[in-house]
This record gives C-alpha cells, sequence and structure tokens, in this order.
C-alpha cells in the first residue's frame, strides 16, 4: 500500500478549553479537510459555553521553541495565527515567520483574534499596533469581523456598502487579501475577499442557531486547508465558507451557554 503524506497546516494560536474554538478547533478543521494539522501554542484559555473566565500566555521562549521545533523538522505548506494575546508574543511570531518566509512561499492566514463569542477580549490593547505594523504585512490574507476592523483601522461598518471601505482600509496595512466578516450586519450574512483589484462578495443564509462558537477560528483555518491543498485564493474562501456554513447548521448545545459548531458534520 502507497502512503501519501498529506499536506502541513500549522495553526498557533490559543487553547480553547472548551474545545469549541481556538487550536482545538483548528485541529478539528485541517483533520475534516484532509489536511494534516500541526500546533503552536500561544496562550491558554480558561473557557467554556458561557465566556472566558481567564487566559494565560506563554513565554515567547515556548513559542518560538515550538515554532522552531515544527518548521525546523517538518515544514508547513499553510501558516494560520489566531490568538496571540501580547506585543511580545506577536512580535516573536512575526520574526520566525519573516525567517521562513525568505526560504519558503508558504500562505500566511492571520485571523487577528482581538475578544471571543462572548465579549471577552483575547488581545491586549498595546498589542494591536504590534499585530498592525509586524504581522499584517507578512499576511497572505487577513480574515477580520467587523469589530475586529474597527480595533485595527478605526473604521466602522454599518451596512454592506461599507465593506470596501474596510477593506481598503485594512489592505493599507500590507496584507495580499482582506476577507471582511459581516455576519454581524442586518440581513444575510455577507463577507467581502478583495485584493484591491478583484472583489468577490460571498453570501449565505442566516441560519437559526444559536450554537456557533469558533466560526472566525474554524473559517480561517479552512481558508489555510483550502490554500495548503492548492485552491486559489477565491476557491479556497468559497469552500472554507461552505464548510463553515454547514458547521453552523450541525452547532449543537453544550454547557449553559453557547455551544460550538460542528466540524465534523459532513461526516455524520
Amino acid at each position: 500500500m502507497t502512503v501519501t503524506t498529506p499536506p502541513r497546516v500549522l495553526t498557533i494560536a490559543g487553547s480553547d478549553s472548551g474545545g469549541g474554538a481556538g487550536i482545538q478547533a483548528d485541529l478539528k478543521t485541517m483533520l475534516a479537510l484532509g489536511v494534516h494539522g500541526m500546533s503552536v501554542i500561544a496562550a491558554v484559555t480558561a473557557q467554556n459555553s458561557i465566556g472566558v473566565q481567564g487566559y494565560w500566555e506563554l513565554p515567547p521562549e515556548a513559542v518560538r521553541a515550538q515554532l522552531d521545533s515544527v518548521l525546523g523538522d517538518i515544514g508547513a505548506q499553510a501558516i494560520k495565527t489566531g490568538m496571540l494575546a501580547s506585543p511580545v508574543i506577536v512580535e516573536t511570531v512575526a520574526d520566525v515567520l519573516v525567517g521562513v518566509l525568505a526560504d519558503v512561499s508558504a500562505p500566511v492566514v492571520v485571523d487577528p483574534v482581538g475578544v471571543s463569542k462572548h465579549g471577552d477580549s483575547l488581545l491586549a490593547p498595546e498589542a494591536v499596533a504590534t499585530m498592525k505594523t509586524r504581522l499584517l504585512p507578512l499576511a497572505t490574507v487577513v480574515t477580520p469581523n467587523l469589530w475586529e476592523v474597527e480595533q485595527l483601522t478605526g473604521v466602522k461598518v454599518e451596512d454592506e456598502q461599507g465593506l470596501p471601505r474596510a477593506a481598503a482600509a485594512i489592505l493599507e496595512l500590507g496584507p495580499a487579501w482582506a476577507l471582511i466578516k459581516g455576519g454581524h450586519l442586518p440581513g444575510d450574512p455577507v463577507d467581502l475577499l478583495t485584493n484591491g483589484s478583484e472583489e468577490h462578495y460571498l453570501t449565505a443564509d442566516r441560519l437559526d442557531n444559536r450554537h456557533t462558537h469558533g466560526t472566525g477560528c474554524t473559517l480561517a483555518s479552512a481558508v489555510a486547508s483550502h490554500l495548503a491543498l492548492g485552491a486559489s485564493m477565491p476557491d479556497a474562501v468559497r469552500r472554507a465558507k461552505d464548510y463553515v456554513t454547514g458547521a453552523i447548521a450541525h452547532g449543537f448545545p453544550l454547557g449553559a451557554g453557547i455551544g460550538p459548531v460542528d466540524h465534523a458534520w459532513p461526516w455524520r
């Protein structure tokens, strides 16, 4: 029997003890989409369906050691970043990625996680400037929600007509593509993917399911997975959205609050 190694995708993010978002959601998504997921844990959260009770970032030397260990031996066809918590962690990740990207052309998907589904802060305010100047210029695509757009650029979006202005502000920070997630706008969800010359509006039905914990992490990881599998950026995002839409449709109750999306829905 011939054994083929699947494409490898690395997530650099925080651990969600409740299993719905963060590293756990990333690895479940990667498994579901047929790539080999690897992880660098940047922070540990105490988190459940009700909210985030606390988080603790890892020492930067531990983050760097994980990065060097995985990338120095195994490598990656795509890299995804999520919760990075503090300026020093953002700087550590950016420093390593600069070296990696000088030798390897791997797409970098940056999910600029600033706040949890429950409204709990996951990025220190002083880390925002570091993310803007050090990490976003390295990104192949950045995937902010509307709150994160405002946090990063000061642009507030209140309707679909504001999405291009938000995307332009994100692109000014240096990434090749911006995926502005408009799911919090009134009406049916619409996202905008653009590189400044192409514009792709991506729509979906609004599903009547409150169990949506982990959608942002899941989408970014799905995009990274499809890029690693060889899809173009527009195709990777479309396929990722299809996967996330199905995961939301099958989201299930867990605990007393907001349950997670179902990462295994294609198998059920």
